[in-house]
């Protein structure tokens, strides 16, 4: 039996024993390596990427752009593109969609500096206001911009729920999606208007259901219709958001995600949401072991390359793999 083979044996065995409640991965093998800002441990990942995994939400903190919108608490140091290279080293990913943080408003210069960086492995989400030009818009799509992002809770929210509709209208002719950083209760209280978006749409961090209730919660269905018409893609990231049981096995996260996992495995994406920014007072996760859950949430290893390879080439336009 080879590693892989052992590592999906273990996995399976780990789900039936009903992992989302009780199963643990075990962390402790591999080599330790070098340090890596705004995570825990050092050891690599053990569940193998495919060629080409993406990591499909991050953000990168560059000290060289002002944050015209800083947020106390949530403004990670030492989180520029050099320092999540060696994140990447631990979980094997090789693409990456770089998120625009909300410490930044609209000046996504950060963003679009980061994919100049990281070159055509890369692509990022803005955030924008209507007023935005197209010809400023045809620029963010040079640049590889592939969507815009709503975070619309919190007294700093940079953006507002009028402004949705008309953006969508106007990105949706770039092929663009819109992204939502919502909790549950938004969700169903707005499913009126998300439904009749013209654009895709995607939902970060399992759509954030509404806790212990999690997919009982009313904006689980709402999702799940969304997805049924093929059009909505959910980002199984953000565990430690979504959990109060926490780690190592984020039991609610683990069932939410599993839900998922069964229903729509061709609308997922992976994402470390690294550096972590709702994190910074508390335990940073470790990242290598957000990656290996990924194996309980998707046990079947075809299912995981789905979900790390093959969606990302056809969310965010990247060439496809051979």
């Amino acid at each position: 039996m080879n590693e892989d083979e052992a590592i999906d044996r273990r996995t399976l065995l780990t789900a039936a024993a009903a992992v989302a409640v009780t199963g643990r991965l075990d962390v402790s093998a591999g080599h330790a390596q070098q340090a890596v800002p705004n995570t825990t441990g050092t050891d690599p990942a053990k569940v193998k990427a495919p060629p080409n995994a993406t990591d499909c939400h991050m953000h990168i903190y560059d000290p060289r752009f002002a944050e015209s919108n800083p947020r106390p608490g949530q403004n990670p140091k030492n989180a520029t593109v050099s320092d999540y290279r060696l994140l990447q080293k631990r979980t094997g990913t090789t693409r990456v969609v770089v998120v625009q943080p909300r410490n930044y408003a609209t000046d996504n210069r950060v963003t679009v500096d980061a994919l100049k960086q990281l070159g055509a492995s890369a692509r990022g989400v803005a955030v924008v206001h209507p007023t935005i030009t197209d010809a400023e818009l045809k620029g963010l799509n040079d640049a590889g911009i592939r969507g815009i992002r709503f975070s619309l809770g919190g007294a700093n929210a940079v953006v507002t729920w009028e402004m949705v509709e008309p953006l969508s209208k106007r990105i949706n002719e770039l092929g663009w999606h819109v992204q939502f950083n919502l909790d549950g209760d938004d969700i169903f209280a707005h499913a009126d208007l998300l439904r009749r978006l013209p654009s895709p749409t995607v939902f970060d961090h399992l759509g954030h259901p509404t806790l212990p209730a999690g997919i009982d919660h009313p904006s689980h269905a709402v999702l799940r219709g969304l997805l049924d018409k093929g059009r909505t893609w959910i980002k199984l990231s953000g565990a430690y958001s979504n959990s109060k049981i926490g780690p190592p096995d984020y039991p609610e996260s683990t069932k939410t995600a599993q839900a998922f996992v069964k229903a729509a495995p061709e609308r997922l994406v992976w994402g470390s949401d690294w550096p972590h920014p709702s994190e910074q007072n508390r335990t940073l996760p470790d990242d290598a072991l957000l990656f290996d859950l990924l194996a309980v949430w998707a046990p079947d290893e075809a299912t995981r390359k789905r979900i790390l390879v093959d969606n990302p080439e056809s969310l965010y336009v990247f060439a496809k793999s051979v």
